[in-house]
């Protein structure tokens, strides 16, 4: 694993809201990412037909219900893995990701905020402009999300697009992903006029990017699936805003706003920095 940043990708990151990292993991690594994977997808998914799923799976998957809506074809959504699969678990509290992510925010300690495959199916559609960190239950400008291709992320098959610089303007509004691919344009005319940025990339590849940078994805025009792994960093420390989002019903209920979220069933600690 490419674990070791130069000040320049630090810089990278900060100034533009993202930074690839192609080549992330080796070969044997990747195999065991697509492996570990595909594996628990492939078991939520069982659990899923079955009707077992938590309350919060299902209020997020709501609408992956009809196969035949619009965003059941964005892509296929598993979240929070780590909680069903042992793999996936070590997978995403290797201290090394925590390490990189809380490097590149200038943290102290991070923690997971949740683990999410996506899946764009063969011809699947395009994934709309939107932010990450408004659809959570924290507000900072310090959290980001690292996703792993794979597959070969290509403009063919729907990488992840970036409005550069866009986390520095960004307030908390947003727009869902929706059939309409600008309607973010709507909530902030003024990124209408930085020039995207494409992030083809090969299998086993890492972009991290701020929960504030405006990204989506293109059509998968393939007849093959484009997976990734990804997972978005709650800073350590970081407070409840009022939101729901993936939290349990009977932790949100217990919850009021300004209360610390840091309960290490739910959001694990992935990383510290030494004393």
């Amino acid at each position: 694993m490419k674990n070791q940043l130069s000040e320049a990708q630090i810089a990278s990151y900060r100034e533009n809201g993202f930074l690839v990292i192609e080549n992330f993991l080796d070969a044997k690594e990747l195999a065991h990412w697509q492996h570990t994977t595909q594996e628990a997808v492939d078991q939520r998914l069982a659990m899923t037909a079955a009707g077992v799923t938590s309350t919060e799976t299902n209020r997020i998957l709501s609408n992956q219900h009809n196969p035949d809506s619009y965003y059941a074809q964005v892509f296929t959504q598993c979240i929070k893995l780590l909680e069903t699969h042992a793999g996936m678990k070590e997978l995403m509290l290797d201290p090394r990701l925590g390490e990189l992510a809380a490097t590149l925010a200038g943290l102290e300690g991070i923690r997971i905020w949740h683990d999410q495959a996506l899946f764009k199916p063969p011809f699947g559609n395009p994934t709309g402009w939107h932010l990450d960190n408004p659809y959570w239950s924290f507000s900072t400008r310090d959290t980001l999300s690292l996703w792993v291709a794979l597959d070969e992320a290509t403009l063919g098959n729907g990488c992840m697009w970036y409005i550069p610089g866009s986390h520095k303007t960004a307030t908390w509004e947003n727009s869902g992903i929706g059939q309409n691919m600008s309607d973010l344009f709507k909530v902030y005319p003024q990124w209408r006029e930085i020039e995207p940025v494409a992030c083809p990339c090969p299998a086993g590849s890492a972009v991290f990017h701020s929960g504030l940078t405006a990204h989506g994805a293109g059509a998968n025009m393939t007849n093959k699936p484009r997976r990734a792994m990804t997972c978005g960093y709650l800073p350590d420390g970081s407070v409840f805003n009022g939101t729901q989002n993936i939290l349990p019903d009977d932790y949100f209920h217990s919850l009021k706003i300004g209360d610390v979220l840091d309960n290490d069933a739910l959001n694990p600690l992935v990383w510290k920095k030494p004393v």
